[in-house]
């Protein structure tokens, strides 16, 4: 087993880029480094997302190894399994060794609703600030910001927001230069022609 394991929650539903963005950056700056990725869902059927993307997870909730990072991705899922207490006891759980625990989009009501997130300044995708905001009154919910870190607790804005807080943990955890490179090999500099 690597020694820093960093598993990427599957739920129906989840937005595909949400997960797939940070499983790219988590997976490219794995490139000489002791890091492992893993998808992880209650079972190991397959994943139907939000658009349509069917996966194969990695592990199953009994399965999955002890992590030092979890991603919670969000995605039209999310708003269904906020009321799943099998996947929030599990999220509660399983965060309860890690180092980082971080959102994507309206994943960050998952990590509210399993106790991760109370007391936090958060984010969310702009078009449910104010939905989080009523759901997490204990919390901070942030605007107009990329991703937000409280602690352990780092949650980001909209679908490719998680993109850039995953290159930001990745410098965390491995230093800024193997982020630079990590992001160079990925060739990612948005320039978006609109």
């Amino acid at each position: 087993m690597s020694d820093l394991q960093v598993g990427i929650l599957l739920y129906p539903g989840a937005e595909e880029l949400d997960w797939a963005g940070p499983f790219e950056v988590f997976s490219m700056a794995a490139m000489g480094k002791d890091l492992a990725v893993k998808t992880i869902a209650q079972t190991f059927d397959p994943v139907r997302c939000a658009k349509g993307l069917r996966v194969l997870p990695d592990c199953d909730f009994a399965s999955a190894p002890p992590l030092d990072v979890i991603l919670v991705p969000g995605g039209e899922g999310s708003r269904v399994e906020m009321d799943n207490p099998v996947l929030i006891e599990w999220l509660a759980a399983a965060a309860v060794p890690c180092t980082w625990v971080t959102s994507v989009c309206t994943g960050s009501i998952l990590l509210v609703r399993a106790g991760l997130a109370t007391g936090c300044e958060i984010t969310t995708h702009w078009a449910y600030v104010e939905t989080l905001r009523e759901l997490a009154p204990d919390s901070k919910v942030m605007e107009d910001i990329r991703y937000v870190r409280d602690g352990r607790v780092l949650t980001s804005a909209g679908v490719s927001a998680g993109i850039d807080m995953s290159l930001w943990l990745v410098g965390e955890l491995f230093g800024a230069d193997h982020a630079r490179s990590t992001r160079k090999w990925m060739q990612y500099d948005p320039e978006p022609p609109y």
